[in-house]
């Protein structure tokens, strides 16, 4: 991992840690979801979730108030990032940025 990276999987646990809902969240599963959002798929699927509607249930679970405040239309991955004001690794390289609910770089850099 390179500090780049290191950088944002702090920020993206710091975030999950200030608004787990339980402490297994906390103390486990923010590890774990920081982690696994560095990875370079959908984080439903690099987390094992069958689809997004079960990683909604599982955020909802652990992580209410980022749950409640996240946009209906926004994938969980970019939406985690935006909140740290920053870039998802896969974002970078992904073939799906124009239909990824508009999901192009050019406007989340300006």
């Amino acid at each position: 991992m390179n500090k780049e990276h290191i950088k944002m999987y702090e920020d993206v646990k710091n975030l999950l840690v200030a608004n787990a809902s339980n402490p297994h969240a906390k103390e486990f599963l923010a590890d774990e979801v920081a982690k696994t959002s560095l990875e370079m798929n959908h984080l439903y699927e690099d987390l094992g979730f069958k689809s997004r509607t079960e990683m909604g249930r599982f955020m909802m679970e652990n992580f209410t108030s980022l749950a409640k405040d996240k946009p209906k239309d926004k994938l969980w991955k970019k939406y985690l990032y935006e909140c740290i004001d920053s870039i998802a690794p896969a974002c970078v390289s992904c073939n799906d940025q124009e239909t990824c609910f508009r999901c192009i770089l050019s406007e989340v850099s300006a």
